[in-house]
């Protein structure tokens, strides 16, 4: 059980950290108080310091997720659904209610869980995971006036009262190349899949180099064979090694399929990584980065890490196991709701509450839902060292007029 005391000193640091909008963790009585203090009542429902003996109004929240899915869905689900316990406690609001509704994977189950959550009365919906579980889901609590709150990286099921907290493809390079053009860089190649990622990427990446005052030089688009990267690459490289060089930066959206591909072909090039830049996405953050030495320098764009090395510490001494790294959305989308749940009643999830421009501060830093249904995150900027990275430009601390 985790002591009082331990507790009061995370919750201090993690609220001084995230003081911005996810104020009010307190103790949750006189004695040592972890998730042995929880009441579970009907419904799977769980509220600090249990279901009796504490008066005053319920907010319920829904969080919808596959718990009785195949394969590892259902673990993944699991720590979902811990994480967001975890978040009940740690912002002690004894008025909120967690509702755990079962989905099982599948888009009928996903609509049955929304009536079961908008006939118990729940104001918000967390979840669900998939985006054919989201789209199910959507009309059930659209037409009852219960925003979502889901974790679907899918764009398409965003908007009509579907906000999605999940990482979205695309949405952090704007954030890499405004930095790389106030580091001076200018002249922008880029090795981008033939997939549909890619062509998401490769429309936000030129627009960004344009909104940025940078040069679009030229985008080679590759198979994902390893075989069909040898010449866009080699095409990069003519770019990259003419006198002078046309180019400064290559930016390679690829995550751990293919990157160690490609970044074996720039040594093979003669490309010159010192000189001209490596610009990454969040995809770059996996664990071993550091091993493809032509990364290493590199600059990519994400959360700072210290948020999830916090809340990491924490979840493990809570549970006994290290969470997967879906598992800071359902945490913050539970610390979204009990932030917002003081206000009265048919004002807490408002679009203009759930939109604000301020945003709200979580485990991955500075976010905020957009009125389409998409977000935004304050991100950090990395570099590829050898045993990892490190942050080498901090995350905004206000949403303004910043790249994000």
């Amino acid at each position: 059980m985790i002591t009082l005391a331990l507790r009061h000193l995370w919750c201090a640091a993690f609220v001084l950290a995230a003081a911005l909008v996810l104020s009010g963790c307190r103790g949750g009585g006189s004695g040592a108080q972890g998730m042995d203090g929880a009441g579970f009542g009907p419904n799977g429902q769980v509220q600090p310091g249990g279901l009796m003996g504490r008066n005053g109004p319920k907010v319920k929240v829904a969080l919808l997720l596959p718990t009785t899915a195949k394969g590892n869905t259902a673990q993944i689900a699991l720590a979902l659904k811990q994480a967001g316990e975890l978040a009940l406690f740690d912002f002690d609001n004894p008025a909120v209610i967690l509702v755990a509704k079962d989905t099982k994977g599948t888009p009928e189950g996903a609509r049955l869980a929304a009536e079961q959550a908008v006939n118990d009365g729940a104001e918000l919906i967390v979840g669900p995971l998939f985006a054919k579980s989201v789209a199910a889901a959507a009309p059930v609590a659209r037409q009852a006036g219960v925003p979502i709150i889901a974790f679907s990286s899918d764009r398409q099921v965003a908007g009509g009262g579907v906000y999605l907290l999940s990482f979205l493809a695309g949405a952090d390079v704007g954030r890499i190349v405004s930095y790389a053009v106030s580091q001076g860089k200018r002249a922008f190649g880029a090795l981008i899949p033939n997939s549909p990622y890619g062509n998401l990427v490769a429309q936000t990446f030129s627009n960004a180099v344009s909104q940025s005052g940078g040069q679009l030089v030229a985008i080679e688009r590759y198979p994902l064979e390893a075989n069909s990267m040898l010449e866009p690459a080699r095409k990069i490289a003519e770019l990259a090694k003419s006198e002078p060089p046309q180019i400064d930066t290559i930016f390679i959206p690829a995550g751990p399929e293919t990157l160690p591909t490609i970044s074996a072909l720039m040594p093979y090039f003669e490309i010159d990584t010192k000189t001209v830049k490596l610009l990454g996405t969040g995809r770059w953050d996996y664990a071993g980065i550091g091993r493809e030495k032509p990364l290493i320098g590199g600059w990519l764009p994400g959360p700072d890490p210290k948020g999830w090395r916090a809340f990491t510490q924490r979840y493990v001494k809570t549970y006994g196991k290290t969470p997967p790294r879906l598992a800071s959305l359902a945490y913050d989308a539970v610390s979204l709701a009990v932030s917002l749940s003081s206000n009265p009643p048919g004002s807490r999830f408002t679009p203009g509450q759930l939109t604000r421009a301020s945003g709200f501060a979580g485990v991955d830093g500075l976010f905020r839902l957009r009125s389409d249904g998409t977000s935004e995150r304050g991100l950090t900027i990395l570099e590829v060292q050898r045993f990892g990275t490190r942050v080498i430009d901090p995350a905004p601390s206000v949403f303004g007029n910043a790249q994000f």
